[in-house]
């Protein structure tokens, strides 16, 4: 059998014939490729001859079938000749790929593809959360059953990370926004000679709403972030399965702990939130509004009634435990690189500042029906 390739050309009037023959590979297919590009720009018809040739390998079919769809393309009329079996077979057979090829090219999905995927995944994550709430309910009813097992050194140790050190940070925000508050509000109180409301305000809005959820929002960013670093980083380094392996329950000695101490700190958190914010609105009143701090507390203790205050207060274990399980749950959802513990760490922060005003808009509804 030849290894060599013949191509014999004939054109006129802008229509071309072909005729190969020898064997086209792809050592010799520079030969047949060369002889089409002389003549391809100012064709109509292309007729080739496959009758003397010999064999075909895939990939000059692949080319074959890639000049016929270029020939489609320019609106060129493409005539194919051969008469060897063997040889339309591996000519259908590429293009059958080729279209199976087509196929597998990624698409971009649809608007609805894309709604239902994310719903799906949404719910998934849900139900896994539901599924660690479960666990969690379980592990606070297994220590009221076995006091003994309840871990104090770890307790205490996270209230002094988690509650005590951030002290600083949540007063000096509270106090801010309490100056901010006063102010801003005191411009429009001077207009209608009304300086003294500003105590009404500020009590109100300070004990009720703004010193809880300013607290809830800083101990998210700073104590919701540290726990889902913390058990992420231990699930990369396999710590978490190296407990499975010596018999400790990592609900029991990592989990629970957090979220206790989380929960018995956070009322004290918001009550010096409450005292910080107080303090900023208390020092506009008195350089802005000429309000004696004398006079400031005897209208805070005759206008805001004591239940505005616990209303803040009680909101606080709620909070806490929003923060403190969803920054676990993301820390136990890292997977196995570090760029997963940054994605989840601002997933817990963003999500517990997102339940924690669902949360505080649920209370606000219910404490209003009941006249609270």
């Amino acid at each position: 059998m030849s290894k060599e390739l013949s191509c014999q050309s004939s054109f006129s009037s802008n229509q071309l014939e072909l005729s190969l023959a020898g064997t086209l590979n792809l050592y010799t297919l520079v030969t047949f490729q060369n002889e089409i590009e002389k003549y391809l720009v100012n064709l109509t018809t292309l007729h080739l001859n496959l009758d003397g040739l010999l064999s075909l390998d895939t990939a000059s079919a692949i080319y074959i079938n890639s000049l016929k769809q270029l020939c489609d393309d320019k609106k060129i009329d493409f005539l194919l000749t051969c008469k060897d079996e063997k040889l339309l077979k591996t000519l259908d057979t590429v293009h059958v790929m080729h279209l199976d090829l087509e196929m597998l090219v990624y698409k971009e999905p649809s608007f609805l593809y894309k709604l239902g995927e994310n719903f799906v995944l949404r719910m998934k994550k849900f139900s896994e959360f539901l599924h660690f709430f479960g666990q969690i309910s379980y592990g606070f009813f297994y220590l009221l059953k076995h006091l003994k097992s309840f871990r104090y050194k770890e307790v205490f140790f996270e209230i002094n990370e988690n509650a005590i050190k951030a002290f600083a940070i949540v007063a000096v925000t509270s106090f801010l926004v309490g100056v901010v508050t006063a102010y801003q509000s005191s411009v429009q109180l001077k207009i209608y000679g009304a300086n003294i409301f500003i105590v009404d305000m500020l009590g109100i809005s300070i004990f009720r709403e703004l010193a809880p959820l300013l607290t809830a929002i800083v101990i998210a960013g700073r104590s919701g972030s540290s726990f889902t670093a913390q058990i992420g980083a231990m699930k990369i380094t396999e710590e978490l399965d190296a407990m499975h392996t010596m018999g400790f329950d990592p609900m029991r000695f990592l989990v629970l702990p957090r979220i206790i101490a989380l929960m018995l700190m956070m009322p004290l958190l918001i009550f010096v939130s409450d005292i910080a914010g107080v303090l900023g609105g208390m020092l506009v009143a008195k350089l802005d509004l000429g309000i004696s701090v004398s006079l400031f507390l005897d209208r805070l203790n005759e206008v805001v009634a004591a239940k505005h205050f616990f209303v803040g207060i009680a909101k606080g274990p709620f909070f806490a435990f929003l923060i403190a399980s969803i920054g676990i749950f993301r820390g136990l959802m890292v997977r196995d690189d570090t760029q997963s513990i940054g994605t989840n760490t601002t997933k817990s922060v963003v999500e517990s500042i997102f339940s924690v005003i669902v949360c505080d808009a649920v209370f606000s509804i219910i404490f209003t029906n009941l006249g609270i």
